[in-house]
């Protein structure tokens, strides 16, 4: 079963090595969802909601919330916050039952990229 639980934050970057428009500072509101993957416990949940928020709180929306993102990570593409979400999550869910299955970021309403764990764990990043 798989659980899904989305996210938003607002942050400034730069793409300092790519030649357009977005190499000029500028924010976004984004947008990203993390999806579990497990079997219902004997309480009937994969995970608890709450417990998942708290945990995405405390590792990533407290660190890019209102942030500028080049201090944390460079060349913040949506594919490398991707990345960086998954890094700072997946090690905390492994005290869970669930494994991290899936992250998808929006760098705007109609743009997004999808990270799995079989790209993360077979090395395809």
């Amino acid at each position: 079963m798989f659980l899904k639980r989305e996210f938003t934050f607002d942050a400034a970057h730069r793409l300092e090595h790519y030649h357009g428009k977005c190499e000029a500072l500028h924010g976004h509101t984004y947008r990203f969802a993390v999806t579990l993957r497990g079997e219902p416990d004997a309480e009937g949940m994969v995970m608890d909601f709450v417990v998942l928020k708290d945990l995405v709180s405390e590792r990533i929306l407290a660190r890019l919330d209102h942030s500028y993102l080049n201090d944390i990570l460079p060349q913040p593409t949506a594919e490398r916050i991707a990345l960086w979400i998954w890094g700072e999550l997946e090690p905390a869910l492994r005290a869970f039952r669930a494994e991290l299955f899936e992250v998808q970021v929006w760098e705007t309403a109609t743009c997004s990229v999808i990270l799995h764990g079989e790209d993360v764990r077979g090395g395809r990043t």
